[in-house]
């Protein structure tokens, strides 16, 4: 059976991607620029085990006792599967329970990237987010339509907007969710909260905002994702919205992400929140890259 070849190291760099991306390079160059000795781990490469005398071993590929300090994790793939998903988080959990240190921990990648956990939370800690729920009722959906109006329909675990739905009509909006159910997939819906064709991109690090982005939405969709091709410029912070992002990322234990968060008539509403944002947009729009200030909030916990 073929080896794979995994060089010593005390940091890695924790994807999916066979090659890694763009925002996963700018990371292992701004890590090796501080001197430390880094790796590129592929997440479903790495295998859980619970030794015969009560320890604990994570593995990669063939080769044994992955030696790492700490790891940033940038994205654990497009998952399928909850049998998947759970894998990769007992993976990170098992990381840590080792004594490795994670960018961002598992607990707040799960706070994050679980949509109606993350606005639990949120309202919680008294941020502001749309009106929302989750159900498995086809007719609680169709009657929600047909008393909001425009409303949002969203996969519970999803990225860069793929999967969300716009609707107005119950008779829509009742094909949809009879499908998704048909899945076994809960519906998550939001009330429709925007005044203006755009939305703000909050990139925060540790207490700090670095800088704010505004994203409009192309034609012919109500999207403002970059990656679904919206545009960019770089939106002034007020101290509202400072202060708003930087609550909105503690409330999840976030030591970095970027706060997506809408303009209404009564003020902010905070639509989601990325732990694992891309940065191109953000780049684009501030000339800024966060990788810096990432990398020092990220080696600074190791030394603590």
């Amino acid at each position: 059976m073929r080896r794979h070849a995994l060089p010593h190291g005390k940091v890695a760099v924790i994807h999916e991607a066979p090659v890694p991306l763009q925002t996963s390079r700018e990371l292992l160059t701004e890590l090796l620029k501080r001197g430390a000795s880094v790796l590129y781990l592929r997440i479903s490469r790495l295998n859980n085990e619970v030794l015969g005398d009560g320890g604990l071993r994570i593995s990669y590929g063939n080769i044994h006792a992955v030696d790492i300090e700490g790891g940033l994790v940038r994205g654990v793939g497009s998952v399928t599967s909850m049998e998947t998903l759970l894998k990769r988080i007992n993976t990170l959990a098992q990381l840590e329970l080792s004594g490795v240190t994670l960018v961002n921990s598992t607990q707040g990648f799960m706070n994050a990237r679980d949509k109606y956990r993350a606005a639990q939370l949120l309202s919680r800690a008294g941020v502001r987010v749309p009106e929302t729920k989750l159900t498995e009722d086809v007719y609680v959906l169709t009657e929600t339509v047909r008393t909001w109006g425009k409303t949002v329909i969203k996969p519970l675990i999803g990225s860069m907007g793929y999967g969300s739905l716009l609707v107005t009509d119950p008779d829509i909006a009742f094909i949809i969710g009879k499908t998704w159910l048909s899945h076994s997939q809960p519906i998550l819906i939001q009330k429709y909260m925007r005044s203006k064709d755009r939305d703000i991109r909050v990139f925060v690090v540790g207490d700090e905002v670095l800088g704010a982005i505004y994203r409009y939405k192309p034609e012919n969709t109500w999207k403002t994702n970059v990656a679904q091709g919206a545009k960019v410029e770089k939106a002034p912070v007020d101290t509202e919205l400072n202060e708003l992002s930087i609550k909105a990322v503690k409330a999840l234990g976030l030591d970095y992400a970027g706060v997506d968060v809408g303009e209404t008539e009564e003020g902010y509403v905070v639509y989601e929140v990325n732990a694992m944002p891309n940065w191109q947009g953000f780049h684009a729009g501030t000339g800024m890259s966060p990788c810096p200030k990432i990398a020092d909030i990220f080696l600074g916990k190791l030394r603590k």
